[in-house]
């Protein structure tokens, strides 16, 4: 294994842990090839964080994180499946288009895809962080949304931003959702930020759902993208046949997972 940063090595842990409750130290230094010490100051930052708890010789899951945790949490969690989603969305991604990209944890991936690309673009963005990833790339024209920041989010809320949109030709939107259903289509609990994908999803050409399968047959608070309002879902598990099946009803092209 390559070396990687820090934040990239707590990700892959917190996954890790996610799936297996109870990790060593010992372990995680034969799969991830550092010393431990180094594993020892990673899972004690974690545990300074709430997201786990430190055991002797290793550590355990902290089962009471609560359920809407700050971005920086959600941007560790399932990570490899916002990995496997990112890189299937860059095909969807053409020379000189100006895409726009919400403030979710899986576009942030996508962003960090994009980051060293040679592609001409426009990225037009809801998300702080993703604007900070972009941004150095001489090849990527970056603009942010205006709207409200609140603590704990990377997202820029309201509708202050979206005479922005007025003014820019949008080729293709990707975004996250809590939830997906046929019935309910995108979803999401924040209701400020789902005033804003709304207008992104009238905006823009085509729209491409980025969705890992822990939230397909979800449903959150507010919707903001209707089934047929959706181009392609992107998803990182294969899809039952029942539900491809109604998805290929409504026109959605699906990339999942052979």
């Amino acid at each position: 294994m390559g070396k990687m940063f820090a934040e990239e090595r707590r990700n892959i842990i917190l996954n890790q842990l996610q799936k297996d409750k109870r990790l060593t130290v010992k372990e995680l230094a034969n799969s991830l090839q550092v010393s431990e010490a180094t594993l020892r100051s990673d899972l004690n930052i974690m545990e300074n964080k709430g997201l786990l708890i430190r055991t002797h010789g290793g550590a355990v899951l902290n089962e009471n994180l609560p359920p809407k945790s700050n971005f920086t949490e959600r941007a560790m969690k399932n990570i490899d499946s916002k990995i496997i989603i990112a890189n299937r969305a860059i095909e969807f991604i053409q020379y000189k288009n100006s895409i726009l990209l919400d403030a979710s944890t899986t576009a942030l991936e996508l962003a960090r895809k994009l980051k060293d690309t040679d592609l001409k673009l426009t990225v037009v963005t809801s998300g702080l962080s993703t604007a900070m990833e972009l941004k150095e790339n001489p090849n990527i024209n970056v603009i942010v949304l205006g709207g409200i920041a609140r603590m704990g989010s990377m997202g820029l809320e309201g509708l202050i931003g979206s005479s922005i949109l007025d003014k820019i030709h949008i080729d293709v939107l990707f975004s996250s959702a809590s939830g997906f259903t046929i019935v309910d289509g995108l979803t999401d609990f924040n209701v400020y930020e789902v005033e804003l994908k709304r207008q992104m999803v009238q905006k823009a050409n085509k729209i491409v759902a980025l969705i890992d399968h822990t939230k397909i047959g979800t449903s959150s608070i507010s919707s903001f993208a209707t089934t047929e309002q959706i181009d392609a879902l992107i998803t990182d598990k294969q899809l039952s046949e029942g539900l491809l099946n109604e998805l290929a009803s409504h026109n959605i092209k699906v990339i999942d997972r052979k």
